[in-house]
């Protein structure tokens, strides 16, 4: 039973951030991203957040400065809108699987194109 109930608060988190992240935070650095998941520790105390962008490094580093800059307004705006005893730690984590699975189409692109 705990393990839906982090399930339920992951999916909210997610919903709320990519609501707070659209239409409050104001920094172009962040205007890119794509929310992927969230994970939420057991106890409610931690919150991974993933996300992913297409870009070169440059741009990547740009976004977690971007993104480690808004935490602490992120965090308070969610406060703001969950209803949770105790509002978690976000982290933000870099996903690669939006990379990785372009990369992936590329590949098969270039073997089909190859084969006629």
């Amino acid at each position: 039973m705990e393990h839906k109930r982090t399930d339920r608060i992951a999916d909210l988190i997610l919903q709320e951030l990519a609501e707070v992240l659209l239409r409050k935070v104001q920094d172009p650095r962040l205007s890119d991203i794509t929310l992927t998941s969230v994970e939420v520790s057991a106890d409610l105390r931690h919150a991974k957040i993933y996300y992913s962008l297409l870009g070169d490094d440059e741009k990547r580093s740009k976004v977690a400065l971007g993104l480690e800059s808004a935490r602490g307004f992120v965090k308070r705006e969610l406060g703001k809108r969950l209803q949770l005893r105790r509002i978690p730690d976000i982290s933000f984590y870099f996903d690669a699987s939006l990379e990785h699975g372009s990369h992936i189409d590329r590949l098969l692109a270039e073997l089909k194109e190859s084969d006629h």
